[in-house]
């Protein structure tokens, strides 16, 4: 698995008052507190997850 390309996924903005599946999105990228930090696989599924709450989180190539 060596040289799988990953990127750093940051939740900095509350889902508090956001749709429910941009939660779920953001559960399903494995953020759930503020400021948590993710290592994730560069995917295009990744990728979409990210684009979608992408004002709530921080990414980090």
């Amino acid at each position: 698995m060596a040289g799988k390309k990953t990127i750093r996924v940051t939740q900095i903005g509350s889902p508090i008052g956001r749709h429910r599946d941009q939660r779920q999105t953001l559960v399903g990228l494995g953020l759930n507190k503020m400021h948590r930090t993710r290592e994730l696989e560069d995917t295009s599924a990744v990728r979409g997850m990210i684009n979608k709450v992408a004002h709530l989180v921080r990414v980090d190539e």
